[in-house]
């Protein structure tokens, strides 16, 4: 049973009255003409709308047309920004590239010029000064193998001050090495051509090195870098100093005595103290308070210990290049025979044994078993002092 108050279904519904208001505001004139200026205004932008080109095709069937258009625009756009950021990545590449490659050259070179810095003083324990290259300025630091995006210079601008850099490091390096070489070839010459004016000619290290391998063809670009052949041709002109050197320090030419006070008698004929007539003397005499130490005047091995006719106490010693220096008129003996002494080892004290007139140092150098004077080795040996420092 249903309720009295619901609606039959499928009722026609009711229509309600609409009524309108006894006064309206709005006059039939004006509503018509308002009507007519809105018809008006949509007609005139119906028509601008057509005859505007593009959308005039849009609506005339040529849609598919333009919208292919404006993707080959978009696409050609895309290719060429792609290109242009290609082209840009490509040149910041190739820049980093070289960057990182004078990056690589310039940690090399860091480490040749510390080697160059060892050579220096290496040589100058050795006597021998040059400028060494000056390390690394902190502006250098541009090498840092990428661009960095704070930078204000171009690219190409730090490629050429690290370029730049580089080369100057390279410079500085060889003009050490360069210096370095010269002057320890100059003073091996100059040592080599005092030995040899007395007749020592020591055997220094060969300029040939050592090196082999197999037969290679050539590669195109494969040079070995001139720095380190550089480098190795100092180490042969230290090497041959530092021989010479040795082979002046161990030379017979060093004063047999600090505390003469001077030299007494000389080289060559004199009046004998014995005999008051003319005979000839075979070394040097250096009067010296009795006592005073005589000393070594090179390397060599102690051949002779003992009383000698006319010398009284002696010692010789046998050097090498066939030179034998003798000490005379000695008070006592610091060595024995068989000993090898260094330039300067205390061998005697000064005396007046044998035929002698007062306490002195009979110094006397022979070659061959024959007597040469002295005085030429120990001018030698001034010299070289000078030389070597």
């Amino acid at each position: 049973m249903r309720h009295k108050s619901q609606p039959k279904p499928f009722a026609k519904p009711r229509l309600a009255v609409l009524r309108t208001p006894a006064h309206s505001p709005i006059r039939p004139g004006l509503f018509y003409g308002l009507a007519a200026a809105l018809l008006v205004t949509n007609v005139v932008t119906l028509v601008g709308f057509l005859m505007a080109p593009d959308i005039a095709r849009l609506l005339s069937g040529q849609n598919e047309l333009v919208l292919m258009a404006y993707e080959d625009r978009v696409a050609e756009l895309r290719v060429e920004v792609d290109r242009l950021h290609s082209r840009q990545y490509a040149q910041t590449g190739d820049i980093n590239l070289q960057l990182q490659d004078l990056a690589q050259q310039q940690e090399v070179l860091s480490e040749q010029h510390q080697y160059v810095k060892l050579l220096a003083d290496r040589a100058a324990e050795l006597g021998i000064e040059a400028p060494a290259s000056p390390a690394p300025a902190a502006d250098d630091a541009i090498l840092t193998g990428s661009i960095s995006p704070g930078d204000l210079r171009t690219p190409q601008d730090q490629v050429t001050a690290a370029t730049q850099a580089v080369a100057a490091m390279m410079d500085d390096s060889r003009v050490a090495l360069a210096t370095l070489s010269e002057e320890a070839t100059d003073r091996t010459g100059k040592i080599m051509d005092a030995l040899a004016g007395i007749g020592i000619k020591p055997k220094l290290p060969s300029l040939d090195e050592a090196i082999g391998g197999p037969y290679e063809p050539p590669i195109e670009g494969a040079d070995a870098g001139s720095m380190i052949d550089d480098a190795n041709a100092v180490v042969a002109a230290l090497e041959r100093f530092k021989a010479a050197r040795r082979a002046a320090d161990f030379a017979p030419v060093h004063r047999p005595t600090a505390s003469a006070t001077r030299t007494s008698s000389t080289f060559g004929n004199r009046v004998d103290p014995f005999t008051k007539r003319k005979a000839f003397h075979s070394g040097l005499d250096f009067a010296a308070p009795w006592g005073s130490t005589v000393l070594s005047a090179g390397y060599g091995k102690v051949t002779f210990v003992g009383t000698m006719s006319g010398y009284g106490n002696a010692v010789e010693i046998t050097h090498g290049n066939g030179l034998v220096t003798r000490y005379g008129h000695l008070s006592s003996f610091l060595v024995k025979e068989g000993q090898t002494v260094e330039t300067g080892t205390p061998i005697a004290k000064v005396g007046s044994t044998g035929r002698s007139t007062g306490p002195h140092l009979h110094f006397e150098v022979r070659r061959a078993d024959n007597a040469v004077d002295p005085a030429r080795y120990l001018a030698v040996g001034k010299k070289l002092a000078k030389m070597i420092g």
